[in-house]
């Protein structure tokens, strides 16, 4: 079966609930028998986040409370996009200096992901970055984070042992480690 098979057409959108960071809204689709229904989508303007990795191999995270899962978590540092025409990649600067106070020479996009597709159109612009330069970290005034160093092939362990939860840190983690096997 070709992709056009399976399309939906969107007919019509509604803003449900206008937030601050997703936006809800109700689409009404027609689907590829002709019959139409209706959707839910999470929208959002993108994120960036950056598997900062050193000289001796260690990769910097983020630990941080998240109080949708209610847990510390460990993450490859990351934020969402100030619009949706924002660069990606001056996110990504900007997020790793504000967090870590880590500056890159070098920046190698990684992959784009889609988070939760079924319901959300979230994508994460995740990048490597290397030649790192300390200097001052300057985070968001309601971020509260700590920098934890920590070899890559560690994480990497702490990914397939379902240490790392987060899909965007466990992603980024494993396209850095193959692209330093």
């Amino acid at each position: 079966m070709d992709d056009k098979a399976l399309r939906e057409e969107v007919l019509s959108r509604e803003t449900v609930y206008p937030g601050v960071i997703v936006r809800l809204e109700h689409w009404q689709v027609r689907l590829p028998n002709g019959e139409t229904a209706l959707r839910e989508v999470a929208c959002h303007p993108g994120a960036a986040a950056v598997v900062a990795l050193d000289r001796e191999g260690q990769v910097i995270l983020v630990r941080q409370h998240r109080v949708a899962v209610d847990r510390v978590t460990l993450e490859i540092p990351a934020g969402k996009l100030d619009s949706p025409t924002e660069d990606p990649s001056q996110c990504a600067q900007r997020e790793l200096s504000e967090e870590t106070g880590l500056t890159a020479e070098h920046w190698q996009k990684l992959t784009c992901l889609e988070t939760t597709p079924g319901f959300c159109n979230e994508r994460i612009h995740l990048y490597l970055a290397t030649g790192l330069a300390q200097g001052d970290r300057h985070p968001d005034a309601d971020e509260f984070v700590d920098v934890v160093r920590m070899p890559l092939t560690q994480a990497v362990e702490q990914v397939m042992n379902g240490t790392f939860r987060d899909g965007k840190t466990a992603l980024g983690l494993l396209m850095a480690a193959r692209l330093f096997a």
